[in-house]
């Protein structure tokens, strides 16, 4: 029996040099190793041998065993290297080829933006200031002369953190910092995230506005409207139809809604304007002087205007983009102003310094004014 194991082992080392592929090495495998194979064959014939003989013999059908199992795996490594490298050679690989570019990302809508509305009025001569996130009740609505039963005050409309601290609900706030460190004239616009307890279809609990300041002398709400008028046409197009509807806010009077013409149905009236084809954009007004008689601030004969370009930014980003998030409209750059900031209304200036003009000369010290977008 031992010359058979030796022939057999001869055997299986000849024809496995001849494979050629994993399933005739599998077939082979099977001849050798499988439950009708030669090894299970001399282990069945083991049970006739003497028992002085079985240990001469088991050890040389284990060892043939063990020399089947090493070679087939040795093979299949072999054979695995060279399909490797057939398919490296079937793919072969251009180095001089270009790689392939990753398209660089865009700036998100509401972005894109509040950085043209910060464009308009740096144009027209504003700076743009910071504040912060957190505030105090007192800057966020005392000073803006919002009283302690304004319903603005309910837990539901704002975020209290504790005590007096709340999340501002407006950038209002940025104005009254400023009005204390800076002495008049001022040309200010304050770009931020709010926060407020609306969370629909319409609003998220937090949002971006942008709130607007001028303090100097001689400008009245014409001027606001001329702004309102640029910042309109720059931004949404020249032929925007614009209309002014009186409104009430808290801190300023007169106080102004700015309605634009609905840029989806061109006025025809749709399901987005409401089927009145007008869109409300912003908020805008002269600062109501008890702001000021409030903060203790004595501006002497300026006037003061207060702008709210971008009540809710977002909003913008949404007329302006109406497919948005798909694929951005691109827009020419903001051309060089045209007018510059106070003298919208030059004549009218020049009538009032002269001592005429659309109202008559108060007696007196003048009251301040102001003016809030």
């Amino acid at each position: 029996m031992i010359d058979q194991i030796q022939k057999h082992r001869k055997d299986f080392d000849s024809r496995i040099g001849s494979v050629q592929s994993l399933d005739q090495l599998k077939q082979l495998r099977t001849e050798y190793l499988g439950k009708k194979g030669c090894v299970s064959q001399f282990m069945k014939e083991l049970k006739t041998v003497p028992p002085r003989e079985k240990p001469a013999l088991g050890k040389h059908i284990n060892e043939l065993k063990e020399h089947i199992e090493l070679l087939v795996q040795e093979k299949i490594q072999s054979l695995q290297k060279e399909a490797d490298r057939a398919s490296a050679q079937a793919e072969a690989f251009d180095f001089t080829l270009p790689g392939r570019k990753i398209p660089p990302g865009s700036l998100h809508p509401v972005t894109q933006v509040l950085d043209e509305i910060t464009a308009v009025f740096t144009s027209l001569g504003f700076q743009v200031e910071e504040g912060p996130e957190i505030e105090t009740d007192y800057y966020n609505f005392e000073a803006l002369n919002i009283p302690k039963d304004h319903p603005a005050r309910d837990m539901q409309d704002t975020f209290y953190i504790e005590g007096d601290t709340v999340l501002r609900t407006h950038t209002s706030p940025v104005q009254i910092h400023v009005m204390e460190k800076q002495p008049p004239p001022l040309r200010i616009i304050a770009p931020g995230k709010v926060y407020r307890c609306d969370s629909d279809v319409s609003h998220t609990p937090m949002f971006h506005q942008i709130e607007g300041l001028m303090v100097d002398e001689h400008i009245s709400f014409s001027h606001l409207k001329g702004i309102m008028n640029i910042f309109v046409h720059q931004i949404f197009g020249e032929e925007t139809a614009v209309r002014f509807r009186p409104s009430f806010f808290p801190f300023t009077c007169p106080s102004a809604e700015v309605d634009i013409q609905c840029v989806m149905c061109s006025g025809a009236g749709c399901r987005v304007c409401g089927q009145s084809g007008w869109l409300e954009i912003l908020g805008a007004g002269m600062v109501d002087p008890e702001v000021f008689r409030l903060r203790r601030l004595r501006f002497g004969e300026m006037d003061r205007l207060r702008l709210r370009p971008g009540h809710r930014t977002h909003r913008h980003a949404q007329i302006r983009h109406p497919r948005y998030p798909p694929v951005f409209r691109k827009r020419p750059p903001l051309p060089e102003p045209v007018l510059t900031v106070p003298a919208l209304r030059p004549d009218f200036d020049k009538k009032r310094a002269a001592g005429g003009g659309d109202r008559p000369p108060s007696a007196g010290k003048r009251q301040p004014k102001t003016v809030s977008i």
